[in-house]
């Protein structure tokens, strides 16, 4: 296969696009959309968002020491999109896209009531790496939206029609191709029946 060498750039892609909410030392709630997410560790469970710091969100992550990281959907990509070409010092996100914001229970911050999936975040790092700031946090709790649960009581979260973003582009997210270890996993035979 031919392939294009193009110089160095990040193209770990598609990423979760999250809305994530902030509250200043003031009580001044807003959301972020950030695409630089991810998960770091399991236990302790910790993840990391990467924010430049000219960023109107930046200081209240940075004076507050907690976030909540918002999961989107198919139905909040408007909204996901909003809050990340939209400054917080001009405009009220959470009124503008009517947006619900509920209170988190382990730290100071609203989290967004439509998301699937709130996880509720405390600061254990900041990590000055660059264009970005990346901060390193642990997650104190997380809330998952009931109307999500199947009959086994296992969170779906491909019922509420998860959203990624590519290269400046959203997406719904697909089918599911298979489960975790399904590769390995030992298929049951079938028995012959004695005549």
């Amino acid at each position: 296969m031919a392939k294009q060498q193009w110089k160095p750039g990040n193209m770990l892609y598609p990423l979760p696009a999250v809305m994530v909410s902030v509250r200043d030392n003031e009580g001044k709630d807003n959301i972020i959309t950030v695409a630089w997410a991810g998960t770091v560790c399991t236990n302790p469970p910790m993840v990391s968002i990467s924010v430049r710091p000219e960023r109107y969100s930046y200081h209240m992550i940075e004076e507050s020491g907690v976030f909540v990281i918002n999961l989107t959907t198919e139905a909040l990509t408007y909204a996901t999109d909003y809050c990340g070409v939209r400054s917080g010092k001009d405009v009220d996100k959470f009124k503008e896209m009517k947006l619900t914001c509920v209170e988190a229970s382990e730290v100071n911050c609203g989290m967004i009531g439509e998301s699937p999936v709130n996880i509720e975040c405390k600061v254990v790092k900041i990590e000055k790496l660059g264009s970005q700031h990346m901060f390193l946090a642990q997650v104190v709790a997380v809330h998952a939206d009931e109307a999500y649960m199947d009959e086994n009581g296992r969170f779906d979260l491909n019922s509420a029609h998860p959203m990624v973003y590519s290269h400046g582009t959203y997406y719904g997210v697909g089918k599911q191709l298979g489960t975790f270890g399904y590769s390995v996993r030992k298929r049951k035979s079938k028995r012959r029946s004695r005549k």
